[in-house]
């Protein structure tokens, strides 16, 4: 079983910025493949960014390309979302997520472990 552990959200400007982080346990990090995803009030979980295990190859949502960046370090089995230039529109419950498999999806149900989530809220 693996237990993931965001933190990092907040309150923030449009135009700030915001580091979220996760630390899975309970698994060895680098055979996981992470992934971030959001919730809106109202509306489904969308995805927002995934890392490979080794942090060689990411995704993002068209959405949060060029703003957000999905990055890990091995070393201290932790992964970063670092979201710059945030708008109002991001406000949301980031979750982290960890996928066992390698194949790249954009689909929360195929991700095996999830976090609690933490709150990110943007003001204009």
């Amino acid at each position: 079983q693996v237990q993931l552990v965001e933190s990092g959200g907040g309150l923030v400007q449009a135009g700030g910025s915001l580091r979220l982080s996760c630390a899975p346990s309970g698994r060895t990090f680098s055979n996981l493949a992470m992934g971030w995803f959001r919730q809106a009030p109202g509306k489904e979980r969308e995805f927002v960014a995934r890392i490979s295990r080794s942090g060689a190859r990411t995704h993002y949502a068209d959405s949060v390309e060029g703003r957000f960046t999905i990055t890990r370090d091995n070393a201290e089995n932790t992964v970063y979302l670092q979201m710059d230039n945030l708008k109002p529109k991001d406000t949301a419950v980031y979750y982290c997520a960890a996928d066992r498999g390698v194949i790249i999806t954009t689909l929360p149900n195929e991700y095996d472990y999830w976090g609690q989530g933490t709150q990110v809220t943007v003001s204009s």
